[in-house]
């Protein structure tokens, strides 16, 4: 089944909705404005039931289909939220607050799921009911969470919940997925050293130079992924920001440092997060200064469930063909919160081909209308294809 006409019919409306977006990005929860349209948009639409305010600022909507005798309820979700860069795409629409853009085309996200709730509530070709999902703060704020401890799951009794991203590289209407670890755990460490300052030209001997604390610290921690983790394994500890000291000539009394971590494991998780906290800690103590590492676990692993990681490859089958689908794809270490609703839910999260471009989060990056149709299509067969009516 290719793309559908009548959603390709609604191309044009969901790029007018998207450059809309683009021209107002909003920040983590501070998503007013967004989530105030996109109600509006399912208001509209004629959703049996629309409700805001859940995890802050996300948007529900509720679509039953023409049958219900499946029992099935299913959730689909988007995100809202733009991020802090200051754009240079130069697209006639470019963002109108300095600043901010959307950079990693939640934009699109939502345009493509209004498109097909607006399909869905018109249609209701389906044994069953949808449940669309709008989440603000993807971007470091945990909006997955936030909407998880709301009561997203149990209110609406959503058994399954699904999510698809944009991604540059991947040719354009194409889709990837895999079964397992589809993106990595990001958790974040932050470190503070603390030596004993002094003069860094006539008295290094009579400081504890917590610089080169620091430095060594630095070394010290990727012999973590060298030496400890499995090398069938995968892992990243960047540190990616060092702050201490204001002159050219004084030792430091405190150095501190932030850093992340990517892991696409459990246990590999635990793992690190042990041995960050030991080897900062040791190696401070044996240049005779003291460290406290504290670790902070951010998003879980994206782990999608082999059933559904299958039946969703199955439906992009139906849309793309099946030469332009990989079900088997490599693993990113990028993080993304859909992960919170994937530990309180069965299903699966997908990347669809953007074509060549910068890559996500960058200020020149674009997203490619081309395929809000064959994104849309997606969430629509989804829900077809999961709860048919025949």
């Amino acid at each position: 089944m290719p793309i559908l006409n009548s959603i390709a019919a609604l191309s044009d409306e969901m790029a007018a909705w998207r450059h809309d977006f683009h021209e107002h990005p909003e920040l983590l929860y501070e998503v007013h404005r967004t989530a105030g349209i996109v109600a509006d948009r399912l208001r509209e639409f004629g959703c049996d039931e629309v409700v805001t305010g859940i995890g802050r600022t996300g948007v529900v909507g509720v679509i039953r289909g023409r049958k219900s005798a499946s029992g099935k309820t299913i959730g689909l979700r988007a995100d809202m939220d733009a991020l802090p860069i200051e754009e240079t795409s130069g697209v006639p629409y470019t963002s109108k607050t300095p600043g901010l853009m959307h950079a990693c085309g939640h934009d699109g996200h939502t345009a493509m799921l209004l498109g097909a709730a607006k399909y869905l509530a018109e249609t209701r070709n389906f044994d069953g009911t949808a449940v669309v999902i709008f989440q603000p703060a993807e971007e470091g704020g945990a909006g997955g969470k936030a909407m998880v401890d709301d009561g997203l799951m149990t209110r609406w009794g959503i058994q399954e919940v699904y999510g698809m991203h944009n991604m540059p590289g991947i040719p354009e209407g194409h889709f990837e997925i895999s079964p397992g670890a589809m993106l990595a755990s990001a958790d974040a460490i932050h470190i503070k050293v603390t030596g004993k300052g002094g003069h860094g030209g006539a008295g290094p001997h009579r400081a504890v130079d917590s610089i080169l604390i620091a430095s060594q610290i630095v070394n010290a921690l990727q012999s973590i992924v060298a030496r400890n983790v499995d090398p069938l394994k995968s892992a990243v500890i960047s540190i990616c920001s060092i702050h201490g000291g204001t002159t050219f000539n004084v030792i430091p009394e405190t150095v501190e440092m932030l850093g992340t971590v990517r892991t696409l494991d459990p246990d590999i998780r635990d793992l690190v997060e042990k041995r960050i906290i030991e080897v900062t800690e040791a190696t401070a103590r044996a240049y005779g200064g003291s460290a406290e590492a504290i670790y902070e676990r951010k998003y879980p692993v994206t782990m999608n469930h082999a059933a559904q990681a299958a039946f969703a490859a199955d439906v992009a089958r139906d849309v793309a063909g099946n030469e332009r689908v990989n079900d088997r794809a490599t693993p990113l270490m990028g993080g993304e919160d859909l992960a919170f609703m994937l530990e309180a839910r069965p299903g699966a999260f997908v990347f669809i081909g953007m074509g060549p471009g910068n890559e996500c989060h960058h200020p020149a990056y674009r997203f490619n209308d081309n395929i809000l149709s064959a994104g849309a299509s997606y969430w629509v067969k989804l829900v077809e294809k999961s709860m048919p009516a025949n």
